[in-house]
């Protein structure tokens, strides 16, 4: 109880001292339906309306000992993602955000197949601008280094289908099945035209009793899912073209994942944990006013020994519209 109070202090510490993002989509249909990104409402703006697509194919998965495994013959894993996510400057350094995804699996494993659908979990958020990138073309000063740091907390919100309600295969969640508070730290810097951006984000799961585990009835007992890291870096250039000054912004990026052991009752289970290791690509258009934005992504997890383990490999495809209210 003290370790577990102690991760939750430590959660929101890092949040208020710390972070806004997101935990890309998790998901998986493993481990169920994942949060979409967090939004990020432009200092120039009062909202931001977001709706995004996102492929998930499964191909093989590390081992507990880190060793890169193939799927069964004839396998054919496969999630798809709608997410919809709305975000909202209320004062000058502040702004909210909820994201909403929409999970349908569709999955043919060891000859057996297995479709679903459902919500997957709520993602809401709040942060804090705590410093601005006053985005230089050239290096003057001093000043001219400081970045954008912005500092939050999110909460997931387990709305999907988890491991826990009746359901009997691990292939049909869209969820976790848990309350999740995020303390969340996000550095960006611009260079025009070249940015940098550096994601944390530190989190704790609340315990929850149950009662029922695919679909079937079980004696009674606590559950808790082990502490979550995630940290991503990225960096980018944006092409500008056009006589109104339209832009094309490309991005590659590096993910970490890491969660931590489950617990019984208060007793950890070895070997229950995760991490994976994964790259990313992107490219994102915005319009002359900025109002409008489109992007594709391609994020692709490293299948090779030791850079993951106890979890599947995915390639993930994302095409995304944005509309910024002025």
């Amino acid at each position: 109880m003290r370790t577990h109070l102690i991760s939750i202090v430590l959660a929101a510490v890092l949040g208020a001292a710390a972070a806004c993002i997101p935990n890309s989509s998790q998901a998986a249909s493993c481990c169920g339906g994942g949060s979409a990104a967090s939004l990020s409402v432009p200092k120039y703006a009062v909202a931001v309306a977001d709706l995004s697509f996102d492929t998930e194919l499964y191909d093989g998965y590390w081992d507990q000992k880190g060793s890169h495994r193939p799927d069964p013959p004839e396998s054919d894993l496969k999630q798809f993602r709608l997410n919809v996510g709305l975000g909202y400057r209320f004062a000058k350094d502040w702004q909210a955000s909820i994201s909403l995804p929409y999970v349908w699996n569709d999955n043919t494993y060891s000859g057996t197949s297995s479709r679903s659908d459902g919500l997957g979990d709520t993602t809401v958020s709040i942060s804090y601008d705590l410093l601005d990138d006053k985005s230089s073309w050239k290096i003057y000063e001093a000043k001219d280094l400081i970045p954008a740091i912005t500092v939050g907390m999110s909460l997931l919100i387990p709305t999907g289908i988890s491991p826990y309600d009746d359901k009997n295969s691990s292939f049909d969640i869209t969820g976790r099945g848990f309350y999740r508070l995020d303390g969340m730290l996000l550095v960006e810097k611009s260079l025009r035209p070249w940015n940098m951006s550096l994601s944390l984000a530190y989190g704790t799961y609340f315990d929850r009793s149950v009662n029922r585990e695919y679909g079937k009835y079980v004696e009674p007992y606590t559950k808790g899912l082990g502490d979550r890291f995630t940290a991503s870096a990225s960096a980018g250039y944006t092409f500008i073209y056009g006589t109104g000054g339209d832009s094309i912004t490309t991005t590659a990026s590096y993910a970490y994942l890491n969660e931590g052991n489950a617990s019984y009752n208060g007793i950890q289970a070895s070997d229950s944990g995760f991490d994976k290791q994964s790259l990313g690509i992107a490219a994102a258009y915005s319009s002359t006013d900025h109002n409008w934005g489109l992007r594709l992504g391609w994020n692709h997890a490293i299948q090779q020994n030791g850079w993951g383990h106890n979890f599947p490999t995915t390639d993930v495809v994302s095409v995304g519209v944005r509309y910024v209210f002025l």
